[in-house]
C-alpha cells in the first residue's frame, strides 16, 4: 500500500490560519493527504477559527496547536508557510521537501468587538479556501 504524501502547514501561533487551512485542506481532498499544522511559536486554537470552519460544516474543536519541532525528524513531501514569520523562521527540511510559501493576513490582529474578529476569521478563511480550491491544487497535481 501506497503511503499518502505528508503536507506541513506552518503559521507563527499555529493558532488561526494554519489550523484553518489544514481544517480545510483535509475537507477539500478527502483525506487524501495526511496533513497538520503547526508552528514556530504555538500558543492555542482561536475559538474564531473553530466557529468560522464549523460554519461550513468542517469541526478543528479538537484541534491543539503544534510545534514545528514535532516534525522536524518526519519526512514531509509539502510545507506550506502562511505567514511571512513561518516562512523566514522554517527550520531546515530535506531537499525533497516542497517548500510553499501563500502570506496570509493574521485575523487574530483584529481589533474591535466579537462580530468584527469573527468577520475578519471568515474572509480569511475565504481567501484560504480559494487559494486551495484553484493554486495549490494545481500544485499537488503537478508534483
Amino acid at each position: 500500500m501506497l503511503e499518502k504524501k505528508k503536507i506541513l502547514i506552518l503559521c507563527t501561533g499555529n493558532s488561526a490560519r494554519s489550523q484553518m487551512a489544514e481544517g480545510l485542506l483535509k475537507h477539500i481532498t478527502q483525506n487524501a493527504y495526511e496533513i497538520n499544522s503547526a508552528g514556530t511559536k504555538p500558543s492555542f486554537v482561536r475559538p474564531e477559527a473553530i466557529k468560522a470552519l464549523s460554519e461550513i460544516g468542517i469541526d478543528i474543536s479538537n484541534n491543539r496547536s503544534k510545534s514545528v519541532e514535532e516534525f522536524v525528524n518526519e519526512e514531509i513531501d509539502y510545507v506550506l508557510t502562511v505567514c511571512d514569520n513561518a516562512k523566514e523562521n522554517c527550520p531546515y527540511f530535506p531537499a525533497k521537501t516542497k517548500i510553499i510559501h501563500y502570506s496570509f493576513a493574521d485575523p487574530a490582529e483584529t481589533e474591535g468587538n466579537k462580530e468584527t474578529r469573527l468577520a475578519s476569521f471568515r474572509k480569511v478563511r475565504d481567501e484560504i479556501r480559494e487559494y486551495f480550491e484553484t493554486d495549490f491544487v494545481k500544485i499537488l497535481e503537478q508534483s
